[in-house]
């Protein structure tokens, strides 16, 4: 994912120059692998005690929209991982929806072992480390001058909010209140210390990748992606969500670029089900790795091949609206969407300029298996947002656009709690401005979020 962000961010000028100072730290050489089990026997949980390993905001989402508790729900079987730990791995975390588990060690050869164990399926190397990486020794936000205000109530951010609809949904008292967003990143450098963003109501945070480490001290991409969606200023930057509740949690690797990043995005989609999150908005994907044989194809883009495509349509199986960038390969050789945005029953978003004219990075459709992709549009071209210095600044990508969606989109199931999400979903299609003819573009257009608040409280049939 790191050619991936640097995609994504394109910025029109340079960030966060005096915000932080690297060093470089060399690395043992290590590898990590997934492992398939074949089973989750002798299970120490039981889908008829839930609570044991489901928060009670979790389990009302379920119960809300009908759906039971299933053995997809059950977590690897804790005896499983013992064992690997015996073999001489690291158990760095799990996939209980894929029933798989990321292991890491120094040793290649313990893996021999590890195929011949009765309750593995098999194995495949997803990381090899690399030599070295940079980590952020020291942080600062850049004294800068007050933020001006404007005569828009969102300030800088008034084009962006008025694209979709977001503005009115705002005026009727709909900015995102009550709901819980997980924004899962690779990074919210300077979030907690800037004075803007110390005022979003942040409800926890994770790092999947390196789990002593704050996800406040990596890289900036996650905080400009975080700032669309939650700041409160008003007459400066209003987001699309100016008063929901967040989990930020980090699964990108910005060091290198490997499938393990898939599996600690299904690491971190699972633990955002289990805290009862209602969105799950990620600017990440994923369809080149730094071991070309590792590399998605395009036949493999049908929602179902990539792990962590698998998990997001399995994520709104449990009642979660996600939303995931389309990605900004369009002017790239591969130019397709990656993963996971080719899901089903997700929405992936691309981006489009001010003017409503498409960028010509935003990757297009559709998936492999004829699916409609991009879903719908937002402004991606010189969208506001937060910088890693404190400042207001704009950037380029897909990466801004799926946030901004997502704030508006949060701001409706604030509006209709009880509504499913798959509902939600086709109201934000069929008001898109390309809707009566969707293509690879555009999918359905750029969504009147208005439009379709009308036509969910029945006042337009």
């Amino acid at each position: 994912m790191k050619k991936f962000i640097l995609l994504c961010c394109m910025l029109s000028f340079i960030i966060g120059v005096n915000a932080q100072t690297m060093t470089k730290v060399a690395l043992p050489k290590t590898y990590k692998y997934r492992v398939y089990l074949k089973d989750k026997k002798h299970n120490d949980y039981s889908v008829k005690k839930p609570e044991k390993f489901l928060s009670e905001k979790s389990l009302q989402r379920r119960k809300k929209y009908g759906i039971a508790v299933d053995n997809i729900d059950l977590p690897v079987t804790s005896s499983y991982l013992d064992k690997l730990r015996k073999s001489g791995l690291k158990v760095c975390h799990t996939s209980k929806w894929n029933n798989t588990v990321v292991v890491e060690t120094s040793n290649k050869s313990l893996m021999q072992g590890v195929k011949a164990l009765p309750f593995v399926d098999s194995v495949r190397l997803v990381y090899v480390s690399p030599d070295s990486i940079e980590i952020v020794t020291e942080r600062s936000v850049v004294e800068s001058s007050a933020w001006k205000t404007t005569k828009n109530f969102h300030g800088v951010g008034h084009k962006q909010a008025v694209m979709i609809g977001a503005d009115k949904l705002h005026q009727a008292g709909f900015r995102g209140k009550g709901v819980t967003i997980a924004v899962i990143d690779g990074g919210f450098h300077n979030a907690d210390v800037i004075p803007a963003m110390k005022k979003l109501h942040i409800l926890g945070t994770r790092n999947f990748v390196n789990p002593g480490r704050s996800v406040y001290q990596e890289q900036e991409h996650g905080l400009m992606v975080l700032s669309c969606i939650g700041t409160n200023e008003p007459g400066a930057m209003v987001g699309t969500a100016p008063e929901a509740s967040f989990y930020l949690l980090l699964s990108e690797d910005g060091a290198s670029e490997f499938p393990v990043e898939e599996d600690n995005w299904c690491a971190a989609v699972e633990y955002a089900d289990s805290l009862g999150c209602d969105i799950i908005t990620s600017s990440l994907g994923y369809h080149q790795f730094d071991d070309k044989s590792m590399s998605h194809k395009y036949y493999e883009l049908n929602g179902h091949t990539a792990i962590n495509s698998r998990s997001a349509s399995l994520a709104a199986s449990r009642g979660i609206l996600l939303l995931n960038s389309a990605g900004n390969s369009g002017t790239s050789p591969w130019k397709k969407i990656g993963c996971p945005a080719d899901a089903e029953n997700i929405l992936a978003v691309g981006a489009v300029r001010g003017d409503s004219l498409n960028t010509n990075f935003s990757s297009l459709g559709n998936s492999a298996d004829g699916r409609v992709k991009p879903d719908v549009m937002a402004m991606g071209y010189a969208s506001r947002l937060v910088m890693s210095d404190g400042t207001l600044g704009q950037a380029n990508g897909t990466s801004f656009a799926c946030p901004i969606m997502c704030g508006g989109v949060a701001c409706l199931l604030q509006a209709f709690p009880d509504r499913r999400p798959e509902e939600i979903m086709k109201s934000v299609r069929q008001s898109g401005n390309n809707a009566t003819h969707p293509d690879n573009v555009f999918g359905y257009g750029i969504p009147n979020l208005w439009k379709a608040y009308e036509k969910l409280s029945g006042k337009k049939k």
